[in-house]
């Protein structure tokens, strides 16, 4: 994960993904506040417009991952 933040334009944006993934589909979850997903429908990232007056001052933020979970089949 990476978190860049753009103070000429006020814009805050998350990859989720490698930096310079290509967007195939962006949705907006509210207003400013968009996800993007690559072509097989994978978070890459999200976008924040006026990422100040969104965020506010001061920020802090937790992020938990779900621990991976591996099937086994049998052969």
């Amino acid at each position: 994960m990476r978190i860049e933040y753009d103070s000429t334009r006020d814009l805050l944006y998350v990859w989720l993904a490698a930096p310079g993934t290509r967007a195939a589909k962006t949705e907006t979850l509210a207003p400013g506040v968009h996800a993007d997903f690559d072509a097989q429908g994978k978070l890459v990232g999200l976008e924040v417009l006026d990422a100040s007056q969104v965020v506010g001052q001061p920020s802090q933020f937790e992020v938990v991952f779900a621990p991976q979970v591996t099937q086994v089949v049998p052969a």
